[in-house]
């Protein structure tokens, strides 16, 4: 273990994983450290085809095509009473399908990569503490395992916290996660074998099925198993199982029988793994990036499993961060301005679906209007840039009401037509801070001759505060 490293990554996860790799990459010294033992467990099976330019990027894409995962070509929903899909074949460019994968050998894959671009990688490895020179980290104070004797101390310049829902520098020492009101819900699932295959929407789909007060999820995987979960209302859960003794199952089957594309799946299915629960999960920091550091994928926020949008945010945000901390380190941007942006095309990005997951729930109760929306809070709504996120996002929703079409159908529809949740061929990231065009506070991603930020034409040194 090295005594100092230029960058410090906590977290092996797609977020850490992504930031290491692409930091490395630029020629940085990059230590990472992870608290698990690599492959471990980890939820979250279904991608969206917006990771795969990030794939490339990281000279990974090749061996994720080559491992076997399950080909996703789109979702199938039966959402209330509407049911559709989303074809990514509609898409534009080659990025027209992703993959339904096992967490463990795709994280797995993904931090091999770090090791194999450089990165010093040391899993099984926790940060017990960190050390601050005012309000900036400067040392990471660690031990190995489950004996305290094995530890040290690891300075560095800058800290990418990649550490997932524990969060290490939100939970711990800024204190600023808030648990988003809007999404009180838990999921609980499990794994099956000899699920009946989808007869419904593309090749490979994730199922996502409404039944009163939640939804199921059922995901097919490249080991002849499915993973079928089931998320509901916190207070309404919390409600069904206490009168099931506690019994996770008999909560989940009694779902069941709401669906009956989930019952008829599971008829002779048998469950080969306990049943998994998870709660308060939805989340956001107030900051996401302050003086010598960033909080990436997880460890900064995370939305609702509804869209499959996790990886999605992860391995953006570690995009973000390897952009970021590079013009940062070569001095091409101020510290202020490369995690000023940051912050914002993070939060936009994170924004833009919080506004769309809460419309999808909305929409369920057959009411369109979002602003009435029990499902954000009115601190939420206050706390959002709801006029940008709805430009980007669902712009035109307002014209539901004239449209022949359900809202449903018409959100479906654009999903797929605007590209805003899919990256096609000609963009690293649909609707992304990636030109002049869309530039976030004058400032956008740029690959070529090396990644990095870069201010658009024009744009003046933000003048310093008046004292």
């Amino acid at each position: 273990m090295r005594t100092h490293t230029r960058i410090l990554v906590i977290g092996g996860g797609p977020a850490g994983s992504t930031a290491a790799t692409l930091l490395a990459k630029e020629g940085f010294e990059v230590t990472l450290l992870e608290a698990a033992t690599f492959p471990r467990y980890h939820i979250g099976e279904s991608i969206l085809p917006s990771a795969l330019p990030v794939l490339d990027l990281l000279g990974v894409r090749e061996k994720i095509e080559e491992y076997g995962f399950v080909r996703k070509g789109g979702a199938y929903f039966e959402w209330g009473p509407e049911n559709w899909e989303l074809n990514f074949n509609h898409l534009e460019g080659s990025d027209t399908y992703s993959y339904q994968v096992i967490r463990s050998e795709f994280d797995k894959l993904l931090l091999d990569n770090a090791r194999e671009n450089g990165v010093d990688v040391h899993d099984g490895i926790r940060v017990a503490e960190l050390g601050f020179d005012g309000a900036r980290p400067v040392s990471a104070t660690w031990t190995r395992g489950r004996d305290k004797d094995d530890s040290g101390t690891i300075t560095f310049d800058f800290l990418v916290d990649a550490s997932g829902r524990n969060g290490v520098m939100a939970t711990k020492y800024l204190k600023n996660r808030q648990v988003n009101e809007a999404f009180k819900n838990i999921a609980t699932w499990s794994y099956f074998r000899n699920v009946k295959p989808l007869d419904k929407g593309p090749e490979g789909a994730i199922a996502v099925c409404s039944v009163p007060d939640g939804w199921f999820w059922a995901i097919p995987l490249h080991d002849g198993t499915h993973s079928v979960g089931l998320v509901r209302n916190a207070a309404k859960f919390a409600e069904q199982r206490q009168a099931a003794g506690g019994d996770l199952g008999k909560v989940f089957f009694d779902a069941v029988e709401s669906s009956s594309r989930i019952k008829d799946m599971l008829a002779g299915a048998e469950s080969v793994a306990d049943f998994k629960a998870e709660q308060d999960y939805s989340y956001s920091a107030d900051s996401f990036a302050g003086p010598g550091y960033v909080l990436a994928g997880d460890a900064a926020c995370f939305l609702d499993p509804l869209l499959s949008t996790g990886v999605h945010l992860a391995t953006f945000s570690g995009l973000l961060a390897g952009a970021g901390v590079s013009s940062l380190l070569r001095e091409e941007l101020t510290e202020e301005e490369a995690l000023g942006f940051y912050t914002q095309a993070y939060r936009q990005a994170y924004e833009r679906l919080l506004i769309l997951v809460s419309f999808f729930y909305k929409s369920f109760s057959r009411q369109s209007q979002f602003f009435e929306a029990q499902k954000l809070t009115r601190r939420e709504r206050h706390m959002l840039n709801l006029y940008e996120s709805f430009l980007y996002v669902v712009t035109g929703v307002e014209d539901i009401a004239d449209s022949k079409d359900s809202a449903l159908d018409a959100v479906a529809r654009r999903m797929a037509e605007s590209g805003h949740l899919f990256a096609g061929e000609n963009e690293a990231l649909a609707a992304m801070p990636t030109s002049e065009r869309n530039a976030v506070g004058g400032i956008y991603l740029v690959f070529e001759p090396r990644l990095g930020l870069r201010k658009r034409t024009g744009v003046t040194e933000p003048q310093p505060s008046p004292a």
